[in-house]
């Protein structure tokens, strides 16, 4: 990426209330390109998040889709009504996006399949795309490591447990966003029904602030600058828990809290200093836009 390059990043929203995630590329102090992941947010609200942001609906070109679970997809037909957006996902997913009452009426025009061979390009010589799969009861769940302006980045939301492949994603990336779900203890003690809690807690359900964690201490390397988590439970975490989960991992490697009310790492490797900003992304709320 030049010097004269910016990746910016927010969420509209992370959890069951939906999911909607911006990603922009500033050259020379002009927006230049943008892509949203997961359309979990109406219209209107799209529209009211950008433009508090100073972007509007011709800041992005193409949205990429994660699964067709409702909280990810719910608002997708009327984008592609009345944006006429390019929408990406893979042949599995579209097929049954083709086919979901919410999304069958309007996205046909919309369809652009995914190439599991190569990088995907979303916007010419400036984003691009590659999809993994990963375990989620959905009819397919998959992450995306994007490549936007030779910056990388890697979202992985709605993952039962870690895979090889995510972590190798990870591991080349300049900015993660990871769900960190659950609390164990909470969600054994909550409201949940026994059938829910064991759907959560099995492998295709959701990520356990533990197994965020680890996978966070796994994929660490000196490249690594931005971890967000996403997707937490309103009702089985709180973000004090996922974030002291994950701050835990970080210390355990010999990273230390650099500033006492915020959530930024440093640590000492060869004498030069590594830091890396941690973060937990609302759940209703859009969070600040984020310069990575």
């Amino acid at each position: 990426m030049s010097s004269n390059s910016t990746v910016k990043f927010f969420s509209l929203s992370s959890g069951s209330c939906g999911n909607c995630y911006f990603l922009s590329l500033e050259e020379d102090g002009s927006h230049t390109a943008g892509v949203v992941i997961d359309a979990g947010v109406s219209m209107r609200r799209l529209k009211k998040e950008l433009l508090a942001k100073g972007y509007g609906l011709d800041s992005f070109s193409a949205i990429l889709v994660t699964h067709d679970h409702l909280d990810h997809i719910r608002h997708l037909g009327s984008w592609c009504k009345h944006l006429c957006k390019p929408v990406y996902a893979t042949p599995v997913l579209h097929g049954a996006l083709a086919h979901h009452s919410f999304t069958s009426a309007w996205i046909g025009g919309c369809s652009r399949f995914l190439s599991d061979s190569d990088w995907n390009v979303i916007v010419p010589d400036k984003i691009f795309a590659k999809y993994f799969v990963v375990p989620h009861d959905a009819t397919q769940t998959v992450g995306y490591a994007i490549w936007v302006g030779g910056y990388k980045f890697v979202i992985m939301t709605d993952i039962g447990e870690m895979t090889d492949e995510a972590i190798a994603y990870a591991r080349n990336a300049d900015t993660v966003v990871i769900e960190s779900n659950y609390d164990r203890d909470m969600l054994l003690n909550g409201p949940y029904p026994y059938e829910l809690k064991m759907r959560i807690l099995g492998g295709t359900g959701h990520l356990r602030n533990d197994q965020c964690a680890g996978a966070i201490k796994s994929f660490m390397h000196d490249g690594l600058r931005n971890v967000f988590l996403c997707h937490l439970s309103e009702n089985n975490n709180t973000p004090d828990l996922a974030l002291k989960a994950s701050s835990d991992a970080l210390e355990s490697i010999g990273f230390h809290r650099t500033y006492e009310r915020s959530a930024v790492f440093a640590c000492d490797a060869g004498g030069a200093e590594r830091r890396v900003n941690l973060r937990a992304l609302p759940r209703r709320t859009a969070s600040p836009l984020y310069v990575l």
